[in-house]
């Protein structure tokens, strides 16, 4: 027989089913090998996840209708993890599978496999892993992966680092153990670089793969069949990466867990930190949690000691670092138009010395477009679209009034507090800045890097670069200025993260600049965040997090489930649960249209009881066929 995971989301299903095995399959239906099996009346998919003699169904069993492919695609360890994955966060096994294993691709699969590359030893050169010499336990920590041990390390990286190579080195240095690697990046431009830095460290390919969406399906699963077959020992990619089959893993890693990139957009909403963490737990192989940044989950990681913490002595971050000139309240008696002023004359002083002296010019702005919310002029009151209530925007100079929700024009927009028909700016976008800046510097050349054109680098020479956070291309040589404005958009946001989240921004930016240049904050020096960048400690920022989210009872302290649906379908499920003891529900507050939100908080001892009985619930109303949906999310990011 062949116990399946048969393809299904529902809840109560979220089970092994037994089938017969026919003779003509015998040999092809191994485990985590694809199969097409009769479900429901339906034929489905499914995965082997084992082959047994023995059942407990107690009736009559079916035979599977075919084997789909001989091809391995779910090894015993990933099945393991996906289990783990699923319960940890109130899903389905194959809600989770989906994640981990691309469609198939037929012609590809039938394809002669690729051959295996030959051994690969370390380079002999003395310059390698030097650059891990500079951080307090850098050269211990590839010691420890050359020797095949699993050191877990939350690594704070400096301003410049190149730290594709410094991933590389350590990828590089498990493989020439004989075990694999697998690290997970936030987006295509990362993966780029992390990718060229293999390439030039393992002396070409053969020996890795990158894995994303962006590829192909065909080539992503070219790529994906490599990692499974074992001919491509480490594996590169985005978050479904994180789930990739890499044989015999000697070492995880992820390169700034704070993106929101790494948060899975589907059921169940797995994090790929967890993911690797839970890998590396499972695998017992090294850990690598970086960035310029830290998260409070990774300062949970030290704090907690499960993860040494490695990074620059201070001497040698005062040596990298660039210098930070903030722009605040302590401003005002100098020079009473600083605070008001979008462009402070500090920071047009500090991008015109730089570009006077031959380097490009970085200008972070957190909105993109042209005017993003615009609002009256005569009484400041938001222009809201008449339709939908939603933000009037200003696409161009010359452009009509559009809302960014329903997209309706609203040409003849008047206010209906004052009866105004005159807009002024409320928030300034990238486009909006570059074309501000080509007025102030009319002789140099201004590029923009943002969502319409990502940048992924730009070369040396005079030149002002406007990008929001996420999209600032790496200069050669490094910048000569940074400015950081509209720093309130960070500062104000109601969330949990926010303030982490502005200052992981700001890292970097400016992490970008060379040693010794000047990184210009329009804010209050006297701000917590201001304060942790103009020391360039993302340690300092990350405990004092973790310390308030303790006192206020916020994740990573305790977990949290929240749930949205429409009232009685929320009420419902509740009611259906068997919380853990202390569990307390919060809420409910307003979500989307006709649904509301509940929090279910509980210690994080009980975070797995709380998933299982808020999945055992979901699977209790899908029984009942209940109409409403309910979204289960553990720990979610915008829990604010």
């Amino acid at each position: 027989m062949a116990r399946v995971c048969v393809d299904s989301p529902l809840p109560h299903l979220d089970r092994p089913f037994d089938y017969l095995v026919p003779h003509t399959a015998a040999d092809i239906a191994r485990p985590g090998t694809r199969v097409r099996v009769r479900f429901g009346g339906q034929l489905v998919d499914g995965i082997v996840l084992e082959r047994t003699t023995e059942t407990e169904h107690g009736g009559r069993l079916s035979f599977l209708d075919r084997a789909v492919s001989p091809e391995r695609v779910l090894t015993p360890q990933v099945a393991r993890l996906a289990r783990e994955i699923a319960d940890r966060y109130a899903g389905t096994l194959s809600d989770v599978l989906r994640l981990a294993i691309p469609p198939r691709h037929a012609r590809t699969e039938a394809a002669a496999p690729e051959p295996a590359p030959a051994p690969f030893t370390l380079p002999s050169t003395a310059g390698f892993g030097a650059g891990w010499e500079r951080y307090t336990a850098g050269s211990a920590l590839l010691r420890a992966l050359a020797t095949d041990r699993a050191p877990r390390a939350v690594w704070t990286a400096l301003p410049g680092e190149d730290w594709p190579a410094r991933l590389a080195e350590a990828a590089a240095t498990s493989l020439a153990a004989g075990r694999g690697a697998l690290v997970v990046v936030a987006d295509a431009r990362d993966l780029d670089r992390l990718d060229a830095a293999l390439l030039h460290v393992l002396g070409g390919p053969g020996h890795h793969v990158a894995l994303s969406a962006a590829i192909g399906p065909a080539e992503r699963y070219r790529r994906f069949l490599a990692a499974a077959r074992g001919t491509a020992r480490i594996v590169i990619g985005t978050r479904a990466a994180a789930f990739a089959p890499v044989g015999d893993l000697g070492l995880v890693a992820i390169w700034d867990d704070g993106d929101d990139l790494h948060s899975e957009q589907r059921a169940p909403y797995p994090h790929a930190r967890q993911v690797l963490l839970a890998r590396a737990e499972q695998e017992r192989c090294a850990a690598i949690v970086g960035g310029f940044g830290r998260t409070a989950e990774a300062q949970q990681l030290v704090e907690a000691r499960w993860a040494i913490e490695v990074g620059a002595a201070r001497d040698e971050l005062r040596r990298a670092m660039p210098r930070v000139i903030t722009v605040g309240e302590h401003e005002r008696a100098r020079d009473p138009q600083a605070v008001a002023a979008r462009l402070p004359t500090i920071a047009w002083r500090a991008a015109r010395d730089a570009l006077s002296g031959g380097a490009p010019v970085l200008i972070q702005v957190p909105r993109r477009g042209y005017l993003p919310a615009v609002s009256c002029a005569d009484c400041y009151t938001p222009a809201r679209c008449v339709r939908c209530s939603g933000p009037l925007s200003l696409p161009a100079a010359d452009g009509v009034p559009a809302c960014r929700w329903c997209g309706r024009p609203a040409a003849g927009h008047a206010c209906p507090e004052c009866g105004g028909r005159r807009l002024r700016a409320a928030v300034v976008g990238a486009r909006r800045t570059a074309e501000e800046l080509a007025r102030a510097f009319p002789d140099t050349k201004v590029r923009t890097s943002g969502r319409d054109e990502v940048l992924a680098s730009v070369p040396r020479g005079p030149a002002l670069v406007v990008a929001t956070p996420g999209a600032e291309p790496v200069a050669e040589g490094g910048y000569g200025a940074v400015l950081l404005l509209d720093t309130w958009a960070f500062l104000t946001r109601a969330d949990l993260r926010g303030t982490e989240e502005a200052l992981r921004r700001w890292f970097a930016a400016a992490a970008l600049a060379r040693s010794g240049a000047p990184v210009v904050v329009v804010a209050d020096g006297g701000l917590v965040a201001v304060q942790a960048l103009l020391r360039f400690d993302p340690a300092w920022l990350a405990a004092r997090e973790l310390a308030d989210r303790r006192e206020l009872g916020f994740p990573p302290a305790v977990r949290i489930a929240a749930l949205t649906g429409v009232p009685t379908a929320v009420a419902e499920l509740l009611s259906l649960a068997e919380l853990p003891e202390g569990a307390e529900v919060l809420g409910p507050v307003p979500a989307a249209e006709g649904q509301e939100r509940m929090l279910v908080r509980t210690a994080r001892s009980a975070g797995k009881a709380l998933a299982l009985s808020l999945k055992a619930a979901a699977g209790a109303r899908s029984v009942r066929r209940a109409a409403d949906p309910v979204r289960i999310q553990i720990d979610p990011l915008d829990l604010l």
